[in-house]
């Protein structure tokens, strides 16, 4: 299992540098500030997320099943908050109206936080 989170939070660093570099230099010109701004704000975040899932699967104070949920609600939680911001900021490139993933962008933060605080919890349960 930690191998897999390592694997993936690998994959979504690696994912976000190269939407990073394609958007400063491919995009730049191409979308608005605000739509450049929304955009980075997606990379960022998977970027901290891929980061804590390094950290997931590395630290040993953790149970398996904490790190089974917590890994998930990340995954997700990537997929849904980012991956709705790059399409929402690229709709008018594509062409396809995304805005009817607005209201996905809250899920897949609701669900980001809510693997940090089963960290957190975790974290607490394991001291005692």
């Amino acid at each position: 299992m930690k191998d897999k989170i390592v694997l993936i939070g690998l994959f979504l660093g690696l994912t976000s540098i190269i939407f990073g570099a394609f958007g400063a230099h491919a995009l730049k010109s191409v979308l608005t500030e605000s739509q450049l701004q929304s955009f980075e704000v997606g990379i960022r975040y998977q970027m901290y997320h891929a980061l804590f899932l390094l950290f997931i699967g590395k630290y040993a104070g953790i149970s398996e099943a904490a790190q089974k949920y917590i890994s998930w609600g990340v995954i997700l939680g990537v997929v849904l908050f980012s991956g709705s911001i790059y399409l929402l900021a690229l709709s008018q490139v594509i062409g396809i109206d995304f805005s009817f993933l607005g209201p996905v962008t809250p899920i897949g933060g609701f669900l980001l936080i809510g693997s940090w605080f089963l960290l957190f919890l975790n974290f607490f349960k394991q001291k005692r």
